[in-house]
């Protein structure tokens, strides 16, 4: 379906997101995302001047979604932020399991590779990443504060070891193709929270 001229930029971009959450950055043409896009090939340079810079524009409009349905998750009214801190990581498993295990984060199936390829694409993973470290931080430190959960260092750290512990399940279980990665962390998550 051709896109409606003021939307070709985000189509562009979300294309390009779904195409490279399965085959990668440097694996993935142009033209491939252009045709998936349904806009002409002149478009790209219109809205980027490089692969480079659609590249940094891509990560840096995965990480304005992504935060933005996390800031949604770890608002719900209701609960506690110990709960809202584990459906974070129980919608993250969903995602990650999908396709059989194949996922549908970016900065898990990008991170590596393309921080070898692109400085501004790394710096927009490095800034993404922050973030959402951040917001963790200040979940733990809710929880911690209102008693629904307790953590054994610093908020910081253990939220910085969460993440980094999901990150590398997620890669294993796209290893594997097996959510065991996953389950695994989602129990040392509960034991590191003291849930």
């Amino acid at each position: 379906m051709p896109a409606i001229h003021g939307d070709t930029r985000r189509s562009i971009l979300d294309a390009a997101q779904r195409i490279m959450s399965h085959k990668g950055f440097a694996a993935v043409g142009i033209n491939e995302v252009l045709t998936e896009a349904g806009v002409p090939k002149g478009s790209f340079y219109h809205y980027f001047g490089s692969k480079d810079a659609f590249g940094e524009a891509m990560m840096r409009s995965y990480f304005t979604d992504y935060l933005a349905d996390m800031d949604r998750v770890l608002a719900q009214p209701g609960l506690t932020s110990a709960q809202r801190l584990m459906n974070y990581w129980r919608n993250w498993r969903e995602t990650q399991s999908v396709d059989g295990c194949q996922g549908r984060c970016l900065a898990v199936k990008l991170g590596a590779e393309v921080s070898d390829l692109s400085e501004t694409m790394r710096l927009a993973l490095k800034e993404g990443t922050t973030a959402i470290v951040d917001r963790l931080e200040r979940t733990i430190t809710a929880g911690v504060e209102d008693g629904s959960l307790s953590v054994d260092g610093d908020a910081r750290d253990t939220a910085e070891v969460l993440y980094n512990m999901w990150l590398g399940a997620s890669v294993m279980a796209k290893i594997h193709r097996d959510v065991g990665p996953l389950d695994t962390t989602t129990a040392v998550t509960r034991r590191l929270l003291h849930l």
